[in-house]
């Protein structure tokens, strides 16, 4: 099977974060010297503190204080034992009072990430089955990693999606005992729910459904005792139910607790839970301040706090509802949701709210999708009414300016988050530029120079070849080989080219850039449902095409302004089309437009890498092989050059029905057995549309017969190459009969007579396209890095394709 270097999920995330770093709005130090949770200094400084997760502001009560300091001078900084062991004195006090909040016994744990790592992979047995929301906490997720090792299936789905649940929960039913729903109560970036009375609905309608909420960012704030916003709906925790509260955050102090009502089930996760056997114990200074804590949740000044802190939190509502600002999911929770699409207009946002003394926070990749990129602000009890006005009319004022300074527009962030607009808050929708834009849906509208002079002389994406692909690719009966063509011209008044492109938009396989253990396991899915996990793509070039589908005059002065344009008319067609991602590729890397492309809303991934080889100048086969490396010309001389005899090479520009039917099967034959990129088998059609174009030709592989001359030879390989009028030759496909492949080196020997061809052609380039690099730079191929920049609805769907890749990261749904 072909290689192919999968984008790796953490150099994506630290792209992105990175960035973020350098607009000076992430990895930032207070400087204070005393707290008091209303203020920070940053950089000297002082800013209204909107981006704290202690809502109620116990972290600075002066009783959870004292009691912090009054344990570490009786039992000092840490209790340096496994609590398996035995528990440092303070811990049976803190259970006991847990237990009368919740009226259940706790498991008390260092914090919810260790939590989650104990109590997952303890209480999800083999036979069972594990569904994700999105949107759940990264440490569920990371949890859920230790069950796929054992085989467990865990599936995902889109956030709070019930129906996309529901058929979740039906496919896992015949295969699995319990089925796990995973979520949190209160969701940290957008302060929405889970919908709990539906769950409890489903929960009926699906006796082996079990819910597991992590509801750490619903604690104190909310319900009896300050038990979360879960246990406030469901007021008594079913059997069914685990449920993970945390004692940091609002609650004051450190740790976190799962509660539970199966005793048997607790004392094997007491008993089994790795991290609760071998890991430290809360220091004795954490275990008091959550002691203290404690004290004030069973008592009724919980209810005061809370009514306090509600107060704020309606009165902040009560002025953004007034406003035309674009908060999501405006209800009432502390955390509040300002949405600004693209990330620059975030930071721009961040940057001017930091400098008129606000300190939030920005929301960007991974824990929102890019193109849902915001500011998150969070209400706690320190703030005062005074500053909280001051802050809606701060955001009043800078918001439209940020919009402005990022090039973007209200109505741009309306239609990324799906709100629905006033004629008050659309504006002027039309682009003011002194560019002059050239749309079209055929290539038959394109001048022929003109496009082959900026773009002809790659791949299958010269004018002849646009032309063939809109043949092959149009009206055809099977969808995913059913496309349209969208042709992008931008120049300046003088009619100077500076951006030439062209998309299509069809249907992409979710996992066309996963790992190959991945696509496996839903090809066997795909054999019920072809169309399983498909998504539908605006993307630059095509899936038949390799290279730079994209011109840029980098050189003139409006480049940057003519990229942007293009990104907007982009953008608007693919909210016309409702398509699920937006794909622009393949690009070499490059910072400028690396900025331009993430501070616009899209996400850098790397692409497999593209092989060519230029100059194919040379006059005999000793010359071609002297031009190669030492370690390569040993291989072309003992693995390639010496197999050519076994073989009748015939080169035609049209094929009988047999040979068709052969070479078609063969092309099957490699398509299924490579699933590095994973897309479509293309329809016989495509192939006898080669036929009867000019611009394609057959190499054709025959095994010499060494017996019975009359015995017919079979036909063992071929490639399917495309004659770019602009001096290229494109291998393009290729086609082979595995059980001579190993043999008779007949993948090495193929490529060999792909470079032949060209130089007797005179097309001094072969563009042989993405995969087995390994091969084709030992046959002089440079290997060229290539990049993409994507955004989606969701990150889900981003997931999904695999451009988030670690084959080991949680990734399945529907």
């Amino acid at each position: 099977m072909a290689k192919i270097k999968h984008n790796n999920f953490i150099d994506t995330v630290d792209e992105v974060i990175s960035g973020a770093k350098k607009e000076g709005v992430l990895h930032l130090y207070a400087e204070d010297q005393i707290l008091n949770g209303r203020t920070l200094q940053i950089k000297g400084k002082k800013m209204f503190h909107f981006g704290t997760t202690g809502y109620l502001g116990l972290e600075q009560d002066i009783r959870l204080k004292e009691a912090a300091i009054e344990a570490i001078q009786h039992y000092g900084t840490q209790f340096p034992l496994s609590k398996t062991y035995i528990s440092n004195p303070l811990y049976n006090e803190l259970e006991s009072k847990i237990e009368k909040m919740y009226g259940i016994p706790p498991i008390i744990t260092k914090n919810s990430t260790l939590g989650h790592l104990a109590v997952i992979p303890t209480v999800v047995r083999d036979e069972d089955g594990v569904i994700l929301d999105h949107q759940v906490h990264w440490s569920v997720q990371n949890a859920c990693q230790l069950l796929k090792i054992r085989g467990i299936p865990v599936e995902m789905i889109r956030h709070n999606n019930l129906n996309m649940l529901e058929d979740k929960i039906k496919y896992l039913a015949t295969r699995c005992n319990k089925i796990w729903y995973m979520a949190d109560g209160v969701y940290s970036m957008l302060g929405d729910f889970a919908p709990i009375p539906e769950l409890m609905e489903l929960c009926k309608k699906y006796p082996q459904l079990q819910l597991y909420f992590d509801d750490v960012h619903g604690m104190s704030w909310r319900g009896k005792n300050g038990t979360g916003y879960v246990l406030d709906i469901l007021k008594s925790l079913p059997d069914n139910v685990l449920l993970f509260g945390t004692l940091s955050k609002t609650f004051g102090a450190s740790g976190a607790t799962l509660l539970c009502t199966d005793n048997r089930l607790r004392e094997k996760i007491k008993n089994f839970g790795g991290p609760l056997t071998f890991s430290a114990q809360l220091e004795p200074a954490s275990v008091a301040a959550a002691i203290a804590s404690a004290d004030i949740h069973l008592s009724p000044e919980i209810t005061s706090l809370q009514c306090d802190l509600s107060e704020k939190i309606e009165y902040f509502k009560s002025l953004l509802e007034k406003t035309a600002l674009p908060m999501i999911a405006l209800n009432n929770s502390p955390v509040f949701f300002l949405g600004t699409a693209m990330p620059l207009t975030a930071y721009k946002m961040v940057q001017r709210l930091f400098k008129d003394g606000f300190y939030v926070n920005p929301a960007i990749y991974p824990a929102v999708p890019i193109k849902n990129t915001g500011i998150r602000i969070t209400l706690s009890r320190h703030n005062q009414k005074e500053e909280i006005k001051e802050l809606v009319e701060a955001m009043e004022y800078h918001f439209p300016k940020a919009l402005e300074e990022s090039g973007n527009s209200q109505h741009k962030v309306n239609k990324a988050f799906g709100i629905v607009e006033t004629v008050s808050t659309v504006g002027n929708l039309e682009p003011k530029t002194n560019l002059k834009l050239q749309y079209e849906t055929s290539i038959e509208k394109i001048n022929k120079q003109n496009w082959n002079e900026l773009l002809g002389k790659q791949s299958i994406f010269d004018w002849e070849g646009l032309s063939f692909l809109e043949n092959a690719f149009t009206n055809m009966n099977c969808p995913e080989s059913n496309w349209d063509f969208h042709y992008y011209l931008i120049t300046d008044k003088k009619g100077t080219p500076l951006v030439a492109t062209f998309f299509t938009y069809g249907l992409w396989k979710d996992d066309m850039l996963a790992a190959e253990s991945i696509s496996l396991q839903l090809e066997e899915k795909r054999k019920q449902n072809p169309l399983y996990l498909t998504s539908k793509v605006l993307g630059m070039g095509s899936l038949f095409t390799e290279g730079d589908h994209c011109y840029i005059n980098k050189t003139h002065p409006l480049a940057e302004e003519a990229i942007i344009l293009l990104l907007e008319q982009v953008e608007t067609l693919y909210h016309q089309l409702n398509a699920d991602m937006l794909v622009l590729r393949d690009f070499e890397e490059d910072e400028q437009w690396n900025r331009i492309f993430h501070n616009q809303g899209f996400l850098k991934i790397n692409m497999p890498e593209t092989c060519i080889i230029q100059n194919n100048k040379w006059e005999s086969v000793e010359e071609f092989s002297a031009a190669l490396s030492s370690r390569s010309r040993k291989h072309f001389m003992k693995e390639i050059l010496p197999f050519e005899q076994a073989f009748d090479i015939v080169i035609k520009d049209q094929l009988t029905n047999e040979e068709s039917e052969q070479a078609y099967k063969l092309y099957q034959n490699v398509k299924n057995n490579n699933h590095a990129i994973n897309t479509f088998t293309y329809p016989i059609e495509v192939f006898q549309k080669m036929e009867s174009n000019p611009q394609w030709e057959f190499i054709l592989l025959y095994l010499k017969n060494k017996e019975k001359e009359e015995i017919t030879k079979p036909l063992v390989g071929i490639l399917f190459c495309y004659k770019n009028t602009e001096h290229t030759y494109v291998p393009a496909l290729i086609g082979m009969d595995y059980s001579y492949a190993k043999e008779f080196q007949l993948y090495r020997q193929l490529l060999f007579q792909g470079i032949k061809r060209a130089r007797e052609l005179n097309l001094n380039k072969i563009d042989f396209g993405v995969s087995a690099t390994f091969e084709k730079r030992k046959l002089g191929a440079s290997i060229i890095p290539k990049v993409a920049y994507i955004q989606a609805r969701d990150n889900f769907s981003m997931e999904l394709m695999g451009t988030l890749q670690n084959e080991d990261k949680t990734r399945s749904g529907n």
